[in-house]
Protein backbone atom coordinates (compact mmCIF):
# COMPACT_ATOMS: atom_id res chain seq x y z
CA UNK A 1 0.00 0.00 0.00
CA UNK A 2 2.97 2.36 0.39
CA UNK A 3 3.41 2.66 -3.02
CA UNK A 4 -0.08 4.72 -3.67
CA UNK A 5 -0.99 7.85 -3.07
CA UNK A 6 -3.63 8.78 -0.41
CA UNK A 7 -5.89 8.99 -3.37
CA UNK A 8 -5.04 5.71 -4.83
CA UNK A 9 -5.45 4.16 -1.62
CA UNK A 10 -8.96 5.31 -1.12
CA UNK A 11 -9.62 4.05 -4.81
CA UNK A 12 -7.64 0.40 -3.57
CA UNK A 13 -10.12 0.53 -0.49
CA UNK A 14 -13.42 1.03 -2.19
CA UNK A 15 -12.02 -0.96 -5.06
CA UNK A 16 -11.43 -4.29 -2.78
CA UNK A 17 -14.93 -3.90 -1.27
CA UNK A 18 -16.17 -5.67 -4.94
CA UNK A 19 -12.76 -7.34 -6.30
CA UNK A 20 -12.60 -9.38 -2.85
CA UNK A 21 -15.67 -10.79 -3.70
CA UNK A 22 -14.25 -12.52 -6.94
CA UNK A 23 -13.08 -16.54 -6.70
CA UNK A 24 -9.72 -17.76 -6.35
CA UNK A 25 -9.35 -19.75 -9.33
CA UNK A 26 -11.32 -20.89 -12.51
CA UNK A 27 -12.45 -18.17 -15.56
CA UNK A 28 -13.68 -15.53 -13.27
CA UNK A 29 -10.53 -14.95 -11.66
CA UNK A 30 -8.86 -14.90 -14.98
CA UNK A 31 -11.26 -12.13 -16.09
CA UNK A 32 -10.94 -10.10 -12.66
CA UNK A 33 -7.19 -10.13 -13.23
CA UNK A 34 -7.62 -8.77 -16.84
CA UNK A 35 -10.55 -6.31 -15.77
CA UNK A 36 -8.01 -4.82 -13.09
CA UNK A 37 -4.74 -4.86 -15.13
CA UNK A 38 -6.69 -2.50 -18.01
CA UNK A 39 -8.21 -0.47 -15.02
CA UNK A 40 -4.35 0.07 -13.66
CA UNK A 41 -3.06 0.84 -17.39
CA UNK A 42 -5.75 3.59 -17.92
CA UNK A 43 -4.83 4.83 -14.11
CA UNK A 44 -1.00 4.90 -15.11
CA UNK A 45 -2.22 6.85 -18.77
CA UNK A 46 -4.20 9.79 -17.05
CA UNK A 47 -1.49 12.30 -17.83
CA UNK A 48 -1.25 11.34 -21.21
CA UNK A 49 -4.73 10.75 -21.46
CA UNK A 50 -6.13 13.95 -20.52
CA UNK A 51 -3.49 15.85 -22.83
CA UNK A 52 -4.54 13.33 -25.57
CA UNK A 53 -8.42 14.95 -24.77
CA UNK A 54 -7.25 18.48 -24.54
CA UNK A 55 -5.36 18.58 -27.89
CA UNK A 56 -8.15 16.31 -29.79
CA UNK A 57 -11.02 18.93 -28.34
CA UNK A 58 -8.97 21.33 -29.28
CA UNK A 59 -8.50 20.32 -32.91
CA UNK A 60 -12.26 19.84 -32.82
CA UNK A 61 -13.60 22.94 -31.22
CA UNK A 62 -11.21 25.31 -30.42
CA UNK A 63 -12.34 28.76 -32.93
CA UNK A 64 -9.86 29.93 -35.06
CA UNK A 65 -10.45 33.49 -34.38
CA UNK A 66 -9.60 32.92 -30.49
CA UNK A 67 -7.57 35.89 -28.63
CA UNK A 68 -5.55 33.40 -26.70
CA UNK A 69 -3.87 31.17 -30.12
CA UNK A 70 -4.31 27.54 -29.82
CA UNK A 71 -1.10 26.61 -28.48
CA UNK A 72 -0.64 28.42 -26.13
CA UNK A 73 -4.00 27.10 -24.82
CA UNK A 74 -2.30 23.83 -24.92
CA UNK A 75 0.64 24.99 -22.98
CA UNK A 76 -1.98 26.37 -20.22
CA UNK A 77 -3.65 23.59 -20.05
CA UNK A 78 -1.04 21.01 -19.91
CA UNK A 79 0.28 22.68 -17.72
CA UNK A 80 -3.00 22.90 -15.16
CA UNK A 81 -3.62 19.26 -15.93
CA UNK A 82 0.24 18.73 -14.17
CA UNK A 83 -0.65 20.71 -10.93
CA UNK A 84 -3.79 18.82 -10.65
CA UNK A 85 -2.00 15.67 -11.06
CA UNK A 86 0.08 16.88 -7.64
CA UNK A 87 -2.44 18.89 -5.78
CA UNK A 88 -4.88 16.28 -5.90
CA UNK A 89 -2.48 13.76 -4.86
CA UNK A 90 -2.50 11.97 -8.49
CA UNK A 91 1.50 12.40 -8.57
CA UNK A 92 4.10 12.38 -6.08
CA UNK A 93 6.48 15.08 -5.67
CA UNK A 94 9.46 12.21 -5.82
CA UNK A 95 7.61 11.40 -9.72
CA UNK A 96 7.46 15.03 -10.93
CA UNK A 97 11.27 15.07 -10.32
CA UNK A 98 11.36 12.44 -13.65
CA UNK A 99 8.80 13.90 -15.02
CA UNK A 100 10.67 17.07 -15.49
CA UNK A 101 13.63 15.53 -16.60
CA UNK A 102 11.89 13.87 -19.44
CA UNK A 103 10.52 17.56 -20.31
CA UNK A 104 14.42 18.45 -20.45
CA UNK A 105 15.57 15.74 -22.25
CA UNK A 106 12.60 16.23 -24.78
CA UNK A 107 12.75 19.90 -25.01
CA UNK A 108 16.18 19.56 -26.28
CA UNK A 109 15.74 17.11 -28.72
CA UNK A 110 12.12 19.15 -29.84
CA UNK A 111 14.62 22.12 -30.80
CA UNK A 112 17.07 19.93 -32.84
CA UNK A 113 14.67 17.82 -34.91
CA UNK A 114 11.86 20.94 -35.81
CA UNK A 115 15.59 22.49 -36.72
CA UNK A 116 16.70 20.05 -39.48
CA UNK A 117 12.81 19.08 -40.47
CA UNK A 118 12.41 15.85 -38.85
CA UNK A 119 8.99 17.56 -38.04
CA UNK A 120 6.87 20.99 -37.66
CA UNK A 121 4.56 22.76 -35.24
CA UNK A 122 1.87 25.15 -36.92
CA UNK A 123 0.35 27.96 -35.84
CA UNK A 124 1.35 31.11 -33.34
CA UNK A 125 1.84 31.67 -30.24
CA UNK A 126 3.99 33.07 -27.35
CA UNK A 127 4.76 30.70 -25.36
CA UNK A 128 7.55 28.66 -27.31
CA UNK A 129 11.25 28.09 -28.28
CA UNK A 130 12.10 29.22 -31.29
CA UNK A 131 10.01 26.90 -33.94
CA UNK A 132 9.11 24.89 -30.57
CA UNK A 133 5.50 25.19 -28.68
CA UNK A 134 6.31 24.78 -25.06
CA UNK A 135 3.17 22.19 -25.09
CA UNK A 136 5.78 19.32 -26.31
CA UNK A 137 7.37 18.92 -23.37
CA UNK A 138 4.68 17.82 -21.84
CA UNK A 139 3.83 14.73 -24.18
CA UNK A 140 7.21 13.61 -23.29
CA UNK A 141 6.68 13.93 -19.75
CA UNK A 142 2.89 12.18 -20.27
CA UNK A 143 5.74 9.06 -21.21
CA UNK A 144 7.83 10.03 -17.64
CA UNK A 145 4.33 10.26 -15.76
CA UNK A 146 2.74 6.53 -17.45
CA UNK A 147 6.24 4.65 -16.84
CA UNK A 148 6.80 6.11 -12.70
CA UNK A 149 3.16 5.31 -12.24
CA UNK A 150 3.21 1.54 -13.72
CA UNK A 151 6.30 1.67 -11.54
CA UNK A 152 4.87 1.75 -8.51
CA UNK A 153 1.17 0.45 -8.92
CA UNK A 154 2.19 -2.88 -10.33
CA UNK A 155 5.11 -3.04 -7.90
CA UNK A 156 7.69 -3.83 -10.65
CA UNK A 157 10.95 -6.11 -9.60
CA UNK A 158 13.36 -6.97 -12.25
CA UNK A 159 15.27 -10.69 -12.44
CA UNK A 160 18.73 -10.00 -13.83
CA UNK A 161 18.69 -6.61 -14.19
CA UNK A 162 22.32 -5.43 -15.99
CA UNK A 163 24.32 -3.30 -14.01
CA UNK A 164 22.75 0.60 -14.28
CA UNK A 165 25.92 2.22 -16.03
CA UNK A 166 25.58 0.03 -18.99
CA UNK A 167 21.95 1.04 -19.14
CA UNK A 168 23.01 4.56 -18.62
CA UNK A 169 25.96 4.92 -21.36
CA UNK A 170 23.31 2.83 -24.00
CA UNK A 171 20.73 4.91 -23.16
CA UNK A 172 23.51 8.05 -23.79
CA UNK A 173 24.33 6.31 -27.41
CA UNK A 174 20.87 6.32 -28.65
CA UNK A 175 20.25 10.27 -27.12
CA UNK A 176 23.00 11.16 -28.99
CA UNK A 177 22.05 9.19 -32.02
CA UNK A 178 18.50 10.96 -32.19
CA UNK A 179 21.17 14.23 -33.09
CA UNK A 180 24.33 12.33 -35.09
CA UNK A 181 22.46 10.11 -37.64
CA UNK A 182 21.83 13.66 -39.37
CA UNK A 183 25.39 13.72 -40.55
CA UNK A 184 27.01 10.66 -39.94
CA UNK A 185 26.22 6.58 -39.94
CA UNK A 186 22.64 6.05 -38.09
CA UNK A 187 23.28 3.54 -35.60
CA UNK A 188 20.12 3.05 -34.54
CA UNK A 189 19.73 -0.71 -35.58
CA UNK A 190 23.08 -1.66 -33.86
CA UNK A 191 21.45 0.20 -30.61
CA UNK A 192 18.35 -2.04 -31.15
CA UNK A 193 20.44 -4.87 -31.03
CA UNK A 194 22.30 -3.46 -28.39
CA UNK A 195 19.13 -3.40 -26.11
CA UNK A 196 18.49 -6.65 -27.10
CA UNK A 197 21.84 -7.61 -26.02
CA UNK A 198 21.74 -6.20 -22.44
CA UNK A 199 18.16 -6.42 -21.20
CA UNK A 200 17.33 -9.65 -23.11
CA UNK A 201 17.63 -12.16 -20.18
CA UNK A 202 16.14 -9.60 -17.67
CA UNK A 203 12.59 -10.18 -16.26
CA UNK A 204 9.93 -8.05 -15.05
CA UNK A 205 7.64 -9.00 -12.54
CA UNK A 206 4.18 -7.36 -11.42
CA UNK A 207 1.48 -7.62 -9.55
CA UNK A 208 -1.85 -7.14 -11.04
CA UNK A 209 -4.97 -7.91 -8.38
CA UNK A 210 -4.19 -11.41 -6.74
CA UNK A 211 -1.77 -12.92 -9.00
CA UNK A 212 1.87 -12.29 -10.09
CA UNK A 213 3.21 -12.35 -13.23
CA UNK A 214 6.67 -12.33 -15.21
CA UNK A 215 7.20 -11.09 -19.01
CA UNK A 216 10.67 -10.47 -20.83
CA UNK A 217 11.76 -6.55 -20.28
CA UNK A 218 12.28 -6.20 -23.94
CA UNK A 219 8.66 -7.16 -24.40
CA UNK A 220 7.76 -4.83 -22.12
CA UNK A 221 9.29 -1.97 -24.36
CA UNK A 222 7.97 -2.94 -27.19
CA UNK A 223 4.51 -3.02 -25.95
CA UNK A 224 4.68 0.29 -24.67
CA UNK A 225 6.27 1.52 -27.76
CA UNK A 226 3.22 0.28 -29.80
CA UNK A 227 0.63 2.54 -27.71
CA UNK A 228 2.92 5.25 -27.75
CA UNK A 229 2.88 5.03 -31.56
CA UNK A 230 -1.11 5.02 -31.73
CA UNK A 231 -1.26 7.93 -29.61
CA UNK A 232 1.12 9.65 -31.70
CA UNK A 233 -1.18 9.10 -34.83
CA UNK A 234 -4.39 10.60 -32.40
CA UNK A 235 -2.15 13.25 -31.76
CA UNK A 236 -0.65 13.90 -35.62
CA UNK A 237 -4.38 13.96 -36.32
CA UNK A 238 -5.17 16.35 -33.96
CA UNK A 239 -2.44 19.18 -35.39
CA UNK A 240 0.11 18.55 -32.74
CA UNK A 241 2.65 18.49 -34.94
CA UNK A 242 3.36 17.05 -38.31
CA UNK A 243 5.89 14.94 -40.33
CA UNK A 244 7.20 16.28 -43.57
CA UNK A 245 4.89 13.65 -45.60
CA UNK A 246 1.86 14.52 -43.32
CA UNK A 247 1.80 18.50 -44.73
CA UNK A 248 -0.31 17.46 -47.62
CA UNK A 249 -2.92 15.67 -45.52
CA UNK A 250 -2.76 13.36 -43.28
CA UNK A 251 -1.95 9.93 -43.07
CA UNK A 252 -1.04 6.99 -40.58
CA UNK A 253 2.87 7.60 -39.28
CA UNK A 254 5.08 5.32 -40.53
CA UNK A 255 5.03 1.74 -38.40
CA UNK A 256 9.36 2.26 -38.67
CA UNK A 257 8.84 4.77 -36.04
CA UNK A 258 8.31 2.02 -33.72
CA UNK A 259 11.46 1.65 -33.38
CA UNK A 260 12.16 5.14 -32.45
CA UNK A 261 10.13 4.66 -29.77
CA UNK A 262 11.59 1.59 -28.83
CA UNK A 263 14.59 3.51 -28.81
CA UNK A 264 13.36 6.08 -26.55
CA UNK A 265 12.01 3.26 -23.84
CA UNK A 266 15.52 2.65 -22.87
CA UNK A 267 15.86 6.45 -22.20
CA UNK A 268 12.89 6.45 -20.59
CA UNK A 269 14.10 3.48 -18.13
CA UNK A 270 17.01 5.27 -16.94
CA UNK A 271 15.76 8.08 -16.49
CA UNK A 272 12.98 6.48 -14.12
CA UNK A 273 15.51 4.40 -12.60
CA UNK A 274 16.97 7.67 -11.05
CA UNK A 275 13.97 8.01 -9.17
CA UNK A 276 13.21 4.41 -8.93
CA UNK A 277 16.33 2.22 -8.73
CA UNK A 278 14.82 -1.13 -9.99
CA UNK A 279 14.20 -3.72 -7.61
CA UNK A 280 15.14 -7.71 -7.50
CA UNK A 281 12.35 -9.48 -7.32
CA UNK A 282 10.62 -10.29 -3.18
CA UNK A 283 10.92 -14.09 -2.48
CA UNK A 284 7.99 -13.45 -0.30
CA UNK A 285 6.23 -12.48 -3.93
CA UNK A 286 6.95 -15.64 -6.52
CA UNK A 287 5.67 -15.15 -9.67
CA UNK A 288 3.15 -17.55 -10.34
CA UNK A 289 2.58 -17.33 -13.97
Amino acid sequence: MARFTSVERAIDGYAHRFLDRAPLSGARAALTEFVVFGLKQAWACIFGAAVLAVLVGTRLWYPDDAALARNDFLVLAALVIQLAMVVFRLETLRELRVIVLFHIVGTGMELFKTDVGSWSYEGDGLLRIGGVPLYSGFMYAAVGSYMVRVYRMFDLRFERYPRRWITAILAGLIYVNFFSHHYVFDARYLLLVAIVLVFGRTRMQFTVFRSRFRMPLVVAFLLVAVFIWLAENIATWANAWAYPDQLDGWHLVSVAKLGSWFLLMMISVVLVAWVYPPRPPDARLPATR
